[in-house]
């Protein structure tokens, strides 16, 4: 596996560059993928603020990262363009922009644990989040009456041991044009090519754990092992890279008194803390206070 990420300089006239543009790109790998792709958005006068491509020889998977800065493009004519580079080279591109509308669309993905989709939703009605909920992703099927309660579109991808239909996910995101991908307690791991098609800070998750102390599928059991008396969650962008640096977007604790059982923390960390945290991480990125930069999570200026 291999992942080259290059810093472009801005050039002195990236202040008047008022759009800023993510394009990704993914496919079979071979020669000469990147090149038309940085031809066409170079002679649109783009300025390149981040770019990074990934291939890995065992998959033949080649991936690429475009974030530019743009002023008076048209994003349609745009998407048609690299849909055509797309087809002429096999590619599947897509074209973002958080910028090309003021209220995002969220896809919710769930699993079992119904408390952080309905913080999200009880948020957004309420008028406490500026975002609408496209729809609703579960591979299980235990947060269906939520979606049908707040009369959001609601999508089983699962089979009956919960493996998820990877390409109906990819297609449904597409379908109902969403901006980010919100994992609510989702409890599977996204393959890197899905990780590719919506990079650039598009893929926010919720892990009941506090990062990087405690990963894995039992964190509050590993941190009560360890004789923590401070519990938490993260709220943190996905990347296609594990372990490819600092993704975190807020993080929320809560104490316990050194005789708490396990079955306390547990409770008290998915119905009470476990929302809180996901709702303010959400609520940063579609405020726009920060933004994913190289697998970093930064402020924006």
């Amino acid at each position: 596996m291999g992942l080259i990420a290059l810093a472009i300089i801005c050039t002195p006239f990236a202040v008047d560059l008022d759009m800023e543009i993510v394009i990704t790109a993914v496919g079979p790998d071979h020669v000469g993928l990147a090149d038309p792709i940085i031809h066409y958005i170079t002679g649109l006068g783009a300025n390149i603020a981040e770019i990074q491509m990934y291939d890995h020889d065992e998959e033949g998977l080649f991936a690429m990262l475009l974030r530019i800065q743009l002023q008076g493009v048209d994003l349609d004519d745009l998407r048609r363009a690299m849909d055509e580079i797309g087809r002429l080279k096999n590619l599947s591109l897509r074209v973002w922009s958080a910028d090309e509308r003021p209220r995002p669309r969220l896809a919710i993905c769930t699993t079992y644990r119904p408390e952080p989709a309905l913080a999200v939703l009880r948020a957004i009605r309420d008028g406490q989040l500026r975002a609408d909920p496209a729809l609703m992703i579960g591979n299980r099927l235990a947060c269906r009456g939520i979606a049908e309660q707040f009369d959001v579109p609601w999508h089983h991808v699962g089979d009956s041991q919960g493996r998820p239909n990877e390409d109906q996910i990819v297609a449904l995101l597409d379908e109902h044009d969403v901006d980010y991908v919100v994992l609510a307690r989702y409890m599977r791991v996204l393959p890197p090519s899905t990780c590719w098609k919506f990079a650039g800070g598009r893929i926010i998750n919720l892990h009941h754990g506090l990062l990087p102390g405690f990963p894995g599928m039992r964190p509050y059991h590993d941190a009560h092992a360890s004789k923590m008396l401070t519990f938490g969650a993260t709220c943190h962008f996905i990347v296609p890279e594990l372990d490819a640096g600092n993704q975190i977007i807020f993080q929320s604790t809560f104490s316990m008194p050194p005789s708490s059982r396990i079955d306390d923390i547990v409770r008290l960390g998915q119905e009470d803390n476990e929302p809180r945290c996901l709702l303010e991480g959400v609520r940063r990125v579609v405020d726009r206070e920060v933004q994913l930069h190289f697998h970093r999570v930064r402020a924006r200026k």
